[in-house]
């Protein structure tokens, strides 16, 4: 037999250039690229605590962008409010020749207040923010008011009076419902601050489109007046509540009137009884007897709350022909809402409201044949 021999051939040795601690560290985020959850929980401890802290590498980095400490914002607080910068151009001066009330169509200057509910030094403008003082109710003009020259400005900036064709370009781009820029005018009627709405949607738009609602709509013209008075525009369109109030030809954004805004809505003053226990002209017994026939009566209307009222007073006016007093029926329009409504179908129809109960209110026609003064009267 012959022996054969294998010779063996040495075997190649690997010698790692890189040091000891680098290469047990690849070799231990290797072994954790498969799962942990493969590895029995020994296996991980013995893992997480084998190897030193300063010698793991984790597997992402974290960020080198320092952290703002959290601290308190610096706020200088004054009245209540924040402000971080104060206005160098306070107080605010306003050229506009009319006194600055909240409510312009709402209230009437000729009666005055029996008491205030806060007092007349809190101004709803703000403290030092205008130069006009605040009397409870309106921020006066303290300065003789040229309203020749103001009327001459008006007149420039409208310009030309528009065509037909001109005016019905304009109806048709803003009279539909859908227009970016419309302004809802409420119980409050035309405000202070809504002059501020105007002038804003007149940088971008030509006109502006108002929709009326609730008690100011018992006497349009009145708020027409008003919202031409005060913004300096003309009114081209006018459709039971709907109104276009355009801004005129050289209107320009940049010279438009300063009106400072008010803060808060300041608390509405107090005024003297609407109705009293005797009407004036009838005895105690015959005021009784007119209110119990009033609220037995079939309503003259159902009024909705935030409705239309634009018919209201011409339906009063044809109903007091035949009748002595009128009920009008307004469940859920609110206590203060019928008061107000009072009010003005007291001096639009003419009328007396003898008595307001549980949202109903009764009118009286009156004796306005005979000469009798209007504060007897009321």
């Amino acid at each position: 037999m012959f022996l054969l021999s294998y010779r063996l051939k040495p075997r190649r040795v690997i010698v790692h250039q890189e040091p000891f601690f680098q290469f047990y560290t690849r070799m231990r985020n290797h072994l954790f690229s498969f799962s942990k959850r493969r590895l029995p929980l020994y296996h991980r401890r013995f893992f997480n605590s084998s190897i030193p802290d300063h010698l793991y590498d984790p597997p992402f980095t974290l960020s080198q962008k320092p952290r703002k400490p959290k601290g308190k914002k610096n706020k200088n607080i004054q009245n209540g409010a924040p402000n971080i910068k104060r206005d160098p151009n306070l107080p605010f001066k306003s050229d506009l020749p009319f006194e600055f009330r909240f409510s312009y169509s709402e209230t009437d200057p000729s009666i005055r207040p029996i008491s205030f509910r806060e007092s007349p030094k809190f101004s709803p403008f703000g403290p030092g923010r205008l130069d006009r003082k605040w009397t409870g109710t309106c921020a006066p003009v303290q300065h003789e008011v040229d309203r020749k020259r103001f009327e001459e400005e008006r007149n420039r900036v409208l310009g030309a009076p528009l065509n037909e064709e001109e005016v019905a370009e304009l109806v048709e781009r803003y009279r539909h419902c859908d227009c970016a820029r419309q302004i809802n005018l409420g119980k409050e009627g035309v405000t202070h601050n809504m002059l501020d709405d105007i002038h804003n949607h007149w940088k971008k738009a030509e006109a502006v489109r108002i929709k009326c609602l609730g008690v100011p709509t018992l006497d349009m013209d009145n708020v027409c007046f008003h919202l031409e008075d005060k913004s300096g525009g003309k009114i081209i369109y006018r459709n039971i509540n709907i109104l276009l109030l355009y801004r005129g030809r050289n209107y320009d954004p940049k010279n438009r009137p300063v009106i400072p805004l008010m803060l808060w809505k300041p608390y509405p003053p107090i005024y003297p009884r609407l109705v009293k226990n005797v009407i004036y002209g009838l005895t105690y017994e015959e005021t009784k007897e007119m209110r119990n026939k009033g609220l037995n009566s079939h309503p003259l209307m159902k009024l909705s709350r935030n409705g239309v009222y634009v018919n209201v007073v011409e339906r009063v006016r044809e109903a007091f022909k035949t009748e002595e007093v009128v009920r009008l029926d307004c469940t859920h329009v609110g206590t203060s809402d019928c008061k107000r409504m009072g009010v003005k179908l007291r001096d639009l129809v003419p009328c007396v409201p003898i008595l307001f109960k549980d949202e109903q209110i009764i009118l009286w026609r009156g004796n306005f044949n005979q000469e009798q003064s209007s504060d007897s009267q009321w």
